[in-house]
């Protein structure tokens, strides 16, 4: 990497794609292979339970339209998924050809149909009369563009708040470019406009406007699906110093630099860096991988395990130690050494042995737990002792405050994209039953 170009900011090409799609040939003979079992342990092994066998049969017959029409109904962010999924534990890693290491490569057809589709438009889906009630939806992340797209099918009026300028939340600005281009997000963003919800941005629920003005506008029903905003710290000496940083602050403003937003200087990795990222999950894959992009000279991953219990999927590992990521396992930061209140060096310790290494950039990727700004402008929501928000079975994911429903991140379900909508699609579920039942009382009142 040219470090004139880092210098300069010239470097947003290094965030560009990495992972090449299929050409038509070849999405289509890798769809031939598939041999449409009729007790697909694919679909089994789907979180949201997605038609695997009979889309790829569609797209093997070049029935492209079809195929997302198939995809469609179980999911409303298919070109997201085909590119971050965990396909390797999931559809994938139960594909019966895997056994003998031809697994279909079901991620990237997913990823095939639907940029075809987002390009030539051809699955167009009708309007349905939004006549069934209105619901607000607070947060544009994976679980709230999920419950967007499913209530708005069903006939509900959807109104999403976003607190960023650009809908998305996590797919936008916690993923990086070279995983998860912004454009392919703002298509499936408009996927969901196009079923007639409609997004309000710069809107942070909390402050601009509360859960009891939401409730006065008149909306039967509220999902709170604002993920987990408040990092976690480590508890070791230095922990404050000057260079010590959330992941997820560093990815966001990683984003909002390779989108022209913000400049280079405000990135909070420079050239030269010298950067240890504390954890071993696909959060911390990205921000390794993003800090070798913006020039560090050496960037090591600190993890208190073994690789065989990282939760980042194997194939981000791969992928890091080719881009010259380093790791130390058993291994974890005992102090941070600090001069003039800046990171001067860490004390790691790796089994009973101690060593002193130089470093300037130390990345956290440790976890994170739910801000309070929601729940402490409004009143009857109970959360338990970490703050994480409370909700019952039935109707699914309703909290303890009546008509206010919440899931992903927020209520501490698992944090990748296809496990919130899943998790979103029961809560849409809950929330429909909810809706359908007070309308049907106020009716015969």
């Amino acid at each position: 990497m040219d470090s004139k170009e880092l210098r300069e900011g010239s470097n947003r090409h290094l965030f560009q794609e990495v992972s090449e799609g299929y050409t038509m040939l070849e999405a289509i003979t890798e769809a031939k292979r598939c041999l449409h079992c009729k007790k697909p342990l694919c679909r089994s092994g789907c979180p949201i339970a997605n038609d695997i066998p009979d889309w790829i049969h569609e797209l093997a017959q070049g029935n492209l339209g079809n195929a997302i029409q198939i995809i469609n109904t179980r999911s409303n962010l298919p070109a997201v998924c085909g590119r971050v999924c965990a396909h390797e534990r999931q559809c994938e890693g139960n594909c019966v050809l895997g056994k003998k290491g031809q697994a279909i490569n079901i991620g990237k057809l997913e990823r095939f149909v639907a940029d075809f589709d987002a390009s030539m438009h051809l699955h167009h889906e009708g309007l349905v009369q939004k006549n069934r009630g209105r619901i607000a939806v607070i947060g544009s992340g994976p679980a709230g563009l999920t419950i967007a797209g499913d209530m708005a099918r069903q006939g509900f009026q959807v109104e999403i708040f976003e607190m960023e300028a650009e809908p998305g939340g996590v797919l936008m600005f916690g993923i990086p470019e070279y995983r998860l281009p912004r454009e392919v997000v703002r298509n499936e963003v408009k996927r969901i406009e196009a079923l007639g919800a409609v997004f309000h941005c710069s809107v942070t629920v909390g402050h601009d406007l509360t859960i009891d003005d939401l409730f006065d506008q008149g909306f039967d029903a509220i999902f709170m699906g604002t993920g987990t905003g408040k990092p976690r710290k480590l508890d070791i000496p230095g922990c404050d110093a000057k260079g010590v940083e959330q992941a997820i602050y560093f990815l966001r403003l990683a984003n909002l630099y390779t989108a022209g937003s913000i400049p280079r200087k405000e990135v909070p990795v420079s050239v030269g860096d010298e950067v240890f990222v504390v954890g071993c999950g696909n959060t911390a894959m990205d921000a390794a991988r993003t800090a070798v992009r913006m020039g560090a000279s050496s960037v090591e991953i600190v993890y208190h395990r073994t690789i065989n219990e990282m939760s980042a999927l194997r194939a981000e590992y791969d992928d890091a130690v080719a881009e010259g990521v380093k790791f130390n396992w058993q291994s974890q930061i005992t102090c941070i050494h600090e001069e003039d209140g800046s990171v001067a060096g860490i004390t790691l310790k790796t089994g009973e042995e101690e060593t002193e290494r130089t470093a300037n950039r130390i990345i956290l990727a440790v976890g994170q737990r739910p801000a309070s700004r929601i729940v402490s402008t409004a009143k009857g929501i109970d959360v338990d002792e970490r703050g994480y928000v409370l909700t019952r079975e039935s109707p699914f994911g309703m909290t303890t405050r009546k008509g206010l429903f919440a899931g992903g991140d927020v209520v501490r379900h698992p944090a990748t994209v296809v496990h919130a909508m899943q998790n979103a699609k029961k809560v849409a579920d809950g929330m429909i039953r909810y809706v359908d039942a007070i309308k049907l009382l106020e009716s015969i009142v």
